[in-house]
C-alpha cells in the first residue's frame, strides 16, 4: 500500500527536478517533488548563483579599471562585507526557499519535504521531519534528480569536515587570510578569482601541467597569467599528497608532490578548498531495490530513461546521469525528459524519439556550452581541437587574437584574448569554439547555434557582425580560415 499516488515523482527539487515536474504538469500529469534540503538545489544556494554573485563585483571593478578615464574615477577597493552581504541576499541566507516553493505551488506541483529513496518498482520512501516515514507511488515515472557533490580524493589526512568544498567556498561569511585550493578546474579558478579580489592570499595547487585542462590550452594559460598578475600563487605539477589539520580553528598544513614528506609542510593555509571534481548523489537512494549498484552515475538514453531498469519507468536527469554537469544542460535534459514521460503516458511515444525531437536531449552529444567567469572569461562549446582529433575527426584549428579587433580595443585598454574555431574539414562546419577575453561570454550562444545547427561556413560568412563589437571576431576567424 502507498500513502499517496502521483503520475510522476521526482527525487530532488533542483533545477533539473523542477523542470521535469513542470513539463509533466504542463502535459496534464500530476507531479510531486521530494526534497531533503532547500527547493532550488545546489545551483541556487551553493553553486551558480552565489558564485556569480561573488564574481560580479570584481568583474565590474576590473572593467572600470581597464578603461582610461573611468580608471581615475575608481578611488577605493571592493567592500568585502558588502559583496558577501549581496551574495547572501541571493541565497535567502541558506534558510529561505519560500519564493521557489511558491513557484511550485503556482505550477501545481506537490512538495514533499524529506529524504527520498527508491523502495521497489514505481515506489519512493520518504523520511521527513513533518511526514515521518511514508511511501508514495508513481503511475508512470520516478525521476532521480539528486545532482552531484564534491569529490574528496583519497589523500592522507584529508578529512571533509575540516576542509572547504564548493559549498563552503560560496557561503563563507568572512574572508580567509590564506586560502589554498586543491585543483585547477572551473571551481578552483573561479573561487581563486573571487577570494583573491576580496583580499585573501590565494594559492592554487594543480597536479597537472596547466589550469582548465579540459579546455583549449590557451584558456588555462591566459587565466593562469591573469591570476598570477592579481597576486595568486599558481603552482602546477604540484598535487597535494598529505594534509594535517587538527581542528577547524587551526591552520591546515599541506605537503605537495614537490615537498619532502619527512620535512615541515611547504604550505600553511587558514582554509583548504578541495575542488577536485564531482561525484553523483546516488549512495543512499535505494538503487539496490531495483537491481542497481549504489553510488555510481546513472546511464540514460536521450530521454533520460535509465537504461538498466526494466519497464522503462525510472529516469535520471541533470548531474546525476553524468552527461553534462552544468545547470543549463540539466534543465535542457529535464525538459526533454518531462515531455517524453508525458508522450509515453498518452501513448504518443512507443519507441525512441527522432534525434532532433524535443523529446530527446540530442545536444548532449555535441558538447555543452560553458562559461568560466574568471578574468578573463572563458566561453567554450563543442569539442576542443585535441578532443576532435581523439575522435578521428578531420579537423583544423583556426586562431585569432581578439585584442586585434577595434571593438576589443574600445572595450578595454590593452585587451588580451584569443579565439579558436575547430572546423570539420570534410563537412565544412564548426565542431568547437572557444573565446577567452573580457565579455566573451556574450559570443557563446551564436557559436552554440552554429554548432548545433551545423551551419556551413559559407553560410556563416553572410552573418555579418556589427562594427565595432567584439563579435567581429567571427569575420576575422572566417577570413583566417580562408573565406
Amino acid at each position: 500500500m502507498s500513502d499517496a499516488e502521483y503520475d510522476v515523482i521526482v527525487i530532488g527539487a533542483g533545477p533539473a527536478g523542477e523542470n521535469v515536474a513542470d513539463r509533466a504538469r504542463r502535459g496534464g500529469l500530476s507531479a510531486a517533488v521530494v526534497e531533503s534540503e532547500l527547493v532550488g538545489g545546489e545551483c541556487s544556494y551553493w553553486a551558480c548563483v552565489p558564485s556569480k554573485a561573488l564574481l560580479r563585483p570584481p568583474a565590474v571593478l576590473a572593467a572600470a579599471l581597464a578603461v582610461d578615464g573611468a580608471r581615475q574615477a575608481v578611488t577605493g577597493k571592493l567592500a568585502a562585507g558588502a559583496v558577501l552581504a549581496r551574495r547572501t541576499r541571493f541565497t535567502g541566507g541558506w534558510v529561505d526557499d519560500s519564493s521557489q516553493v511558491a513557484w511550485l505551488d503556482r505550477a501545481g506541483i506537490e512538495l514533499i519535504r524529506g529524504r527520498g529513496r527508491l523502495a521497489g518498482d514505481h515506489r519512493v520512501e520518504v523520511v521527513g521531519p513533518d511526514c515521518g516515514t511514508i511511501t508514495v507511488a508513481a503511475r508512470h515515472a520516478v525521476v532521480i534528480a539528486t545532482g552531484s557533490t564534491a569529490a574528496i580524493p583519497p589523500i592522507r589526512g584529508l578529512a571533509e569536515p575540516l576542509v572547504w568544498t564548493s559549498r563552503e567556498a560560496t557561503s563563507a561569511e568572512t574572508v580567509p587570510g590564506r586560502l589554498a585550493i586543491l585543483g585547477g578546474g572551473v571551481v578552483a579558478c573561479e573561487m581563486a578569482t573571487a577570494w583573491r579580489a576580496l583580499g585573501a592570499e590565494v594559492t592554487v595547487l594543480e597536479r597537472s601541467a596547466g589550469l582548465l585542462a579540459r579546455m583549449e590550452p590557451f584558456a588555462g594559460e591566459l587565466v593562469a597569467a591573469s591570476l598570477r598578475s592579481a597576486g595568486v600563487q599558481v603552482r602546477t605539477n604540484a598535487g597535494v599528497v598529505r594534509v594535517r589539520r587538527l581542528a577547524r580553528a587551526t591552520p591546515a598544513e599541506i605537503w605537495t608532490s614537490n615537498a619532502d614528506p619527512g620535512h615541515p609542510a611547504d604550505l600553511i593555509a587558514d582554509e583548504l578548498l578541495v575542488a577536485a571534481g564531482r561525484v553523483p548523489r546516488t549512495a543512499d537512494l535505494g538503487l539496490e531495490s531495483v537491481g542497481l549498484a549504489p553510488g555510481g552515475w546513472l546511464a540514460v538514453d536521450d530521454t533520460c530513461r535509465v537504461d538498466a531498469v526494466p519497464g522503462g519507468w525510472l529516469y535520471a536527469a541533470g548531474d546525476v546521469n553524468g552527461r553534462n554537469l552544468l545547470t543549463h544542460m540539466g534543465k535542457y535534459q529535464a525538459r526533454a525528459c518531462g515531455d517524453a514521460i508525458v508522450a509515453r503516458a498518452h501513448g504518443e511515444l512507443t519507441g525512441p524519439p527522432q534525434p532532433w525531437s524535443k523529446l530527446a536531449a540530442s545536444a548532449d552529444h555535441l558538447g555543452a556550452p560553458q562559461v568560466v567567469f574568471t578574468q578573463p572569461e572563458v566561453a567554450a562549446v563543442g569539442l576542443t581541437h585535441a578532443a576532435a582529433l581523439e575522435q578521428n575527426l578531420p579537423v583544423r584549428a583556426v586562431d585569432y587574437e581578439i585584442g586585434n579587433l577595434s571593438g576589443a580595443r574600445l572595450a578595454a585598454d590593452d585587451y588580451t584574448g584569443q579565439a579558436r574555431f575547430v572546423v570539420d574539414e570534410q563537412r565544412k562546419v564548426l565542431v568547437g569554439a572557444t573565446f577567452v577575453g573580457s565579455g566573451t561570454s556574450e559570443l557563446l550562444h551564436s557559436a552554440t547555434i552554429a554548432i548545433v545547427g551545423e551551419v556551413p561556413l559559407g553560410r556563416l560568412w553572410h552573418a555579418v557582425p556589427s562594427f565595432p563589437t567584439i563579435s567581429e571576431v567571427w569575420l576575422r576567424l572566417l577570413e583566417t580560415y580562408g573565406l
